[in-house]
């Protein structure tokens, strides 16, 4: 009806060329498919209920083929460039005709070129990210120089290193490329406009194009989200948020099949960047993409004439504006009484929480990585001058050491390894090569293995040492040469596995339930807890990861689950996960460990060289904490020496069987869990074999980490070869482990504090920052008060950090809590009962989680106890091999208090932040039940293998413990810890 309204009042401007008496005809100059779009009628219809307005549009046919000077006349034209569009003529009927210009035209011909939106964009002061043009033009040659390298592009001798953004210069041609590297998974996401739900596609190509002109530009990590703002006037912006095409290129969509976007709140800044564009391309009407990235904002695109999409207030705004623009400009030339109407600002009232209801503000969680392969280890001296070459090459002597994780790099040292051996074949004993056959050929295997490089599962370490190797027991032959050499580390292994890819990914849509409204089934189905809250655009959500691949994976896959993306995780990988490897706040140098744990390393090793039973002295030096998994574990050991005995002598039963298997043409083709070989199997074991045992005939104990870890893989995952004895091995071998690992973290109290002092306290005042109140936080999403109906607080937003760690970090950060003197075992039931559970754990397992949780009620007075309410949550991780019955069950939920008997609770909203269940009580003894606050709530089916080797393992225990405490402000908050 509204278009056909329109479309009289064409008919009759065309057939009568003038426009009715003492009316301002504002003419629509545009293809078909724009001028009959819902949005233009909407505003259209909007724009005709001032009195003096009339709205004609011109007629396709006649823009196409019609001379201009045959095209309706109008006073005021809103014209504007689409596919197919005679941008040309539409200048020169501007140039004819003169009429009042919404957007300017001549502007529209720079839009269609990156490289001059650009230049407008750097001209105009306005923050855009850092590019180069390549221009192939064959008139230009100089303009071309472009340099690909394995890792990164040179354009015209500006570096971009991957992640990097390849985007044509033509703005009509939308195949936007983003290339990953290599450490990430390699490939490149391929940006599309939107064909039904995908808006990009991986693939497997890291090659940047070699035809046509591109710019390119360093990538925003921007957690996920663009912004799309849509400008009417200088003074008039609104922005929407959505998922951004990058990450998984599925695009969200509404009932009615429409994009789904969420309009949010521009920062002072960010309003002065829309009337610097607005005003820079003369575009009244104007929609451009801001990137949120580490804490700036920054224009990537500008598109010219659009309109936000099912949004009434826009329409209502935006018919508005241009109609007092309008009739501000022309109205006095057609003598016509006008005035602009003032109206008062729209003030965002925010409402707040109600009653005794607390809103979630924080959650915090320290998260060990997934099931990985076992990692493997090999150190050879080395003194030839090609790895000095090598060392020098890459700036090894400005630190001393030197780290090689690119395929270049590695591609370096396997070429020198070769060059050896093959010296060494050619019978050149002569020759100046003092590294072992032995070693150079494990280090040429394992740098061939999988065919091809990736900085993901290997790496090279090299150590400087001026005077050579030092002796490590007399044995070795005392010629030792003063002359430097350099220590070669390669490790390998360590890698994610598909097992432990699920771990993680179901481990993200379990956290889902640690958000009000997220309860049951994972909060499986989306528009309710956390989705919900993320969709909105509320959730300041960060994730950290280590720099090690399969910490960074399990981030990803972790993201993957939790916000319900699909697709490959290396886009997700890049966008959403941030590398922490700065002031080691998760990454920590194992080759320097403090003094400390030397010294509780040699405590530990003499100890655990006593052939005979543990004394009660023994139980006090080595549990001097009571832990009472240490204790059960040294009374299954009994005998350290007679148990190392054992265990040795069981590898021998392995690698024996191991080699049988291979003698058997059965096993030619024989393939073990995510691909590995038998061969690659007695590698593994035959190494161990020889390492734990030394020449003296005393065990190495620093290697009894590594063998039950390679025991425990292969009974979860190798279980189908058969091999005898491997439950006991697993058994032996984890008692002792059961005493080595935590305990390297420290043995008493002070210890164990030193040393996680060493290891985490740039992660511990980093979360000291994260509780920090967040409403002044200008840089994060929060959605618009007009659109929030419904929305309990939604000028508030929940701030979520995620941080990806290895062991010896959650290890660390359990000591700080339990040792840091927090709350007081005596005074306190409830801590005494979580510090007894902690006691009771064996081994922080894959997935291991430490949570924190900070709750606030608005209406307490800020000095109040009761303002704010934190909450520890903790989980071991994934469930061992043993029966279930043997782990430690419990929660450690204080019991339900007055005050939690007076709260009234409406389980049923799922906007409301706030609302949640009061604690229930639960015995230590009964075993684990659904409880709505806990934030493993696991389903026990979800163990997923390879399906070719059919072993099924539980993911998760769900086992909680909870620490309340009220706290007064900010500056309590961080004294806590």
């Amino acid at each position: 009806q509204s278009y056909s309204k329109f479309v009289v009042r064409t008919e009759k401007a065309c057939a009568s060329k003038e426009p009715p008496e003492r009316q301002i005809v504002v003419g629509i100059c545009s293809m078909m498919k724009k001028s009959k779009s819902k949005p233009m009628t909407q505003i259209l219809e909007r724009l005709c209920r001032f009195e003096y307005i009339t709205v004609v549009i011109f007629p396709e046919d006649v823009i196409l083929n019609e001379p201009v000077d045959k095209w309706p006349l109008c006073d005021c034209l809103v014209s504007f460039h689409s596919k197919g569009f005679p941008l040309d003529k539409a200048v020169s009927y501007a140039n004819l005709r003169n009429p009042l210009l919404i957007n300017d035209l001549n502007t529209q011909y720079h839009i269609q070129d990156r490289r001059e939106v650009y230049r407008i964009l750097q001209q105009e002061g306005i923050d855009l990210p850092r590019y180069a043009v390549l221009n192939r033009d064959p008139d230009k040659p100089d303009e071309c120089n472009l340099v690909e390298g394995e890792d990164h592009v040179e354009v015209n001798g500006e570096v971009f290193p991957k992640p990097f953004v390849e985007k044509p210069v033509c703005a009509e041609d939308h195949n936007v490329y983003i290339y990953y590297p290599t450490s990430a998974g390699g490939g490149s996401q391929r940006l599309f406009r939107k064909i039904g739900s995908r808006s990009s596609v991986y693939s497997p190509e890291s090659n940047v194009r070699k035809t046509g002109s591109y710019i390119y530009e360093e990538f925003m990590p921007t957690d996920g989200t663009d912004v799309k703002v849509y400008t009417v006037g200088p003074d008039y912006a609104h922005a929407e948020a959505r998922k951004s095409p990058a990450l998984d290129g599925k695009v969200e969509r509404d009932s009615e099949g429409k994009e789904i976007r969420y309009p949010v709140m521009l920062t002072a800044m960010e309003k002065l960047v829309a009337r610097k564009v607005c005003l820079a391309f003369k575009q009244t009407v104007c929609g451009f993409d801001l990137l949120r990235a580490n804490g700036h904002s920054y224009v990537c695109d500008v598109n010219g004439f659009s309109f936000v999409k099912n949004s009434m207030k826009y329409y209502d705004d935006c018919a508005k504006i241009l109609g007092n623009i309008v009739m501000r400009e022309l109205a006095p030339q057609f003598h016509i009484p006008w005035s602009i109407p003032t109206e008062a600002e729209d003030i965002p009232i925010v409402p707040t929480t109600s009653g005794t209801m607390m809103e979630l503000r924080c959650v915090i969680a320290i998260i060990r990585h997934g099931d990985r392969t076992p990692k493997q280890k090999m150190k050879m001296e080395v003194r030839n001058p090609m790895f000095f070459e090598l060392f020098d090459k890459y700036g090894g002597y400005k630190t001393g050491k030197l780290k090689l994780k690119k395929p270049k790099q590695l591609q370096e040292v396997l070429d020198i390894a070769r060059q050896l051996l093959l010296e060494l074949g050619d019978g050149r004993e002569d020759c100046e090569i003092e590294e072992k056959k032995s070693k150079l050929e494990q280090l040429k295997t394992v740098l061939e293995m999988y065919g091809h490089f990736s900085g993901i599962n290997r790496k090279v370490q090299i150590t400087y040492l001026p005077h050579g190797q030092p002796k490590t027991s007399s044995e070795e032959e005392d010629t030792r040469k003063e002359c430097p050499s350099l220590l070669l580390v390669l490790k390998w292994g360590g890698e994610l596995t598909p097992a432990g890819r699920v771990q993680a990914e179901e481990l993200g849509r379990a956290f889902r339930c640690m958000y009000p409204g997220g309860q049951g089934d994972y909060a499986g189905f989306p528009g309710c807890g956390l989705l919900r809250l993320h969709s909105t655009y509320r959730h300041d959500l960060k994730i950290y990861a280590s720099d090690e691949g399969r910490v960074q994976m399990t981030a990803a896959a972790f993201a993957k689950g939790l916000l319900a993306l699909e697709g490959e995780l290396t886009p997700i990988l890049v966008q959403m996960v941030k590398s922490a490897n700065m002031n080691g706040l998760l990454d920590n140098d194992s080759d320097s460990l403090s003094g400390c744990q030397h010294r509780v390393k040699a405590r530990l090793h003499e100890i655990m060289q006593k052939d005979q039973e543990f004394t009660e002295e023994d139980y006090d030096r080595l549990a001097p904490t009571g832990a009472s998994s240490v204790v059960n574990s040294m009374r299954i050991v009994e005998n350290p020496v007679m148990t190392c005995d054992q265990v040795y002598t069981l590898i021998q039963s392995l690698t024996s069987q191991i080699r049988k298997r291979l003698e058997d043409p059965k096993s030619a083709d024989l393939q073990l869990y995510h691909s590995e070989t038998l061969e690659l199997m007695l590698q593994r074991w035959s190494k161990l074999e020889r390492d734990f045992r030394m020449k003296s005939g005393r065990y190495d104990i620093s290697k009894i980490p590594d063998i039950y870890d390679c025991v425990k893989y292969d009974v979860q995952h190798n279980a189908t070869l058969g091999l005898e004895d491997t439950l006991e091995l697993f058994r032996l071998s984890r008692a002792l482990a059961d005493i080595i690992i935590p305990q390297e973290y420290g043995i008493n109290k002070v210890e164990k504090l030193d040393i996680a002092y060493a290891y985490c306290l740039p992660l511990v005042k980093k979360i000291q920052l994260d509780l920090q109140r967040t409403h002044e936080d200008e840089s994060v999403n929060k959605l618009h008060p007009l659109y929030s109906r419904g929305v309990m607080s939604p000028g508030r937003h929940v701030r979520t950090r995620l941080y990806f760690t290895s062991e010896s970090h959650v290890h660390s950060l359990l000591s700080t809590f339990r040792y840091g003197g927090l709350l007081d075992e005596e005074k306190d039931q409830q801590w005494k009962r979580a510090m007894d559970y902690l006691g009771a754990v064996s081994e922080l397992n894959y997935m291991t989680q430490i949570v924190i949780m900070l709750y606030e009620d608005n209406n307490k007075d800020p000095s109040s106890e009761e303002r704010f309410h934190v909450e520890l949550h903790f989980s071991p991780g994934v469930k061992g091999c043993e029966e279930e019955e043997k782990a430690p069950m419990g929660f450690g939920f204080r019991p339900a208090s007055a005050e939690n008997d007076q709260k009234q609770t409406d389980p049923g909203s799922l906007e409301d932040l706030s609302r949640d269940e009061p604690d229930r009580a639960l015995p230590l003894s009964e075993p684990m039940g659904i409880h709505r606050r806990s934030p493993l709530i696991r389903n026990r089916k979800t163990g997923s293998m390879e399906p070719e080797v059919g072993v099924v393992v539980g993911v998760v225990v769900g086992v909680v413990v909870v620490v309340v405490a009220a706290v007064k402000d900010e500056t309590r908050i961080a004294s806590i810890f």
